[in-house]
């Protein structure tokens, strides 16, 4: 029943792109995930070559949008992507939980009872964990709403689901012992305010080319 509300969405949506737009967005993510990735380990103190998804969402995000632009697609392309890239984040993080501290993905120390040892024998915040159950909290929230048929969720989908990974990811990174640049706010705070930004003022234009469309259908 989910894939068949999804399946006028998919074909709509591979009527209107093209082979670049995955050029484009695989091209964006890999350039996004390790330009932030290693400069939050230089900012950090942490010499050497760096991966990050969050980076590699905003990298694809901008890639995407500039393709869009060039080729004058309005509205959004991203929903059909809502259920992979949840099931990547949450699978993504789980391995990070389990990578011990090479990854660099560890939370900050804390007493709490399910502190997590990463191999120094400090029991941590383990941040990955609560990022993945975050990613299952709004994926089984995305299957209820598409049940639904729900217009919202059908339309802007994909940018709810990247404000909701930028609000979490904005809470769990307050968490993790990065080299800050304002306060106490480090690299991947900021690209969680760009994304959230970015999500609120789409669901925006989302909304008023809708509601031009059904008055032109009039």
């Amino acid at each position: 029943m989910f894939r068949w509300r999804l399946r006028g969405l998919v074909i709509r949506t591979a009527e209107r792109v093209e082979g670049r737009y995955f050029i484009a967005l695989v091209s964006g993510s890999l350039i996004g995930a390790y330009l932030f990735g290693s400069l939050n380990l230089l900012l950090s103190g942490q010499p050497g070559m760096g991966r990050s998804v969050l980076g590699s969402l905003c990298g694809a995000i901008a890639f995407v949008e500039i393709y869009k632009k060039r080729k004058g697609l309005v509205g959004s392309t991203g929903v059909v992507f809502v259920v992979p890239l949840c099931v990547a984040l949450i699978i993504g993080r789980l391995g990070c939980l389990f990578a011990g501290m090479d990854d660099y993905t560890y939370g900050t120390p804390s007493a709490l009872p399910w502190a997590w040892d990463f191999g120094d024998d400090i029991g941590r915040h383990p941040v990955a964990l609560y990022e993945a159950l975050a990613m299952l909290g709004f994926l089984m929230m995305f299957f209820f709403a598409v049940q639904r048929s729900s217009a919202s969720a059908l339309r802007d989908g994909f940018y709810l689901c990247v404000a909701w990974y930028a609000l979490q990811r904005f809470g769990w990174e307050f968490l993790k012992p990065y080299g800050t640049l304002i306060g106490p706010l480090n690299l991947f705070h900021f690209l969680c305010l760009a994304l959230l930004a970015y999500s609120v003022y789409m669901m925006r234009v989302n909304r008023r080319v809708t509601a031009q469309r059904n008055a032109l259908s009039v």
